[in-house]
């Protein structure tokens, strides 16, 4: 294991992006941060530049305005990052999607269709816990080399 993947695991840092959400996933990822949950004994610090940060969660519909910033986000993210879709909105545009029997037509079918996600937390919206248990599960899978 590389001296990036061994920093990864020990203190994954993470930067939020709301893509135009009703909030209700964005309360639960700040719910992690509180003392009751406290994301930071996993080493998981919440930053405000795509520069410092190794993970990116995204909550939201993705929709084509915000769909060039999220691209824009992930390229400026150094190696290795990963990406986590925190919601039913951001996993498959919800109720917006035009994949079905939603209604706008914006709305792209996932954020997977933008980048590569590595881990999905399903729910409207989910848990702290299940927040916590996607992080979780990201850094686990990180930085194992088989050399």
């Amino acid at each position: 294991m590389g001296i990036v993947e061994w920093a990864f695991r020990k203190s994954p840092w993470i930067l939020h992006f709301n893509t135009g959400s009703c909030n209700g996933c964005d309360i639960e990822i700040f719910a992690t941060l509180t003392p009751k949950y406290d994301m930071e004994r996993l080493g998981a610090l919440l930053k405000g530049s795509p520069r410092h940060a190794d993970l990116l969660v995204v909550s939201g519909p993705v929709t084509r305005q915000a769909s060039g910033r999220i691209l824009r986000i992930y390229e400026q993210m150094p190696d290795p990052k990963k990406v986590v879709a925190v919601g039913t909105c951001c996993i498959s545009g919800g109720v917006f999607s035009n994949g079905g029997k939603g209604s706008c037509y914006n709305v792209y079918p996932g954020l997977d269709s933008i980048v590569p996600v590595d881990a999905y937390v399903p729910g409207c919206p989910p848990k702290p816990e299940a927040i916590l248990e996607g992080i979780s599960r990201v850094v686990k899978k990180t930085g194992v080399d088989p050399k």
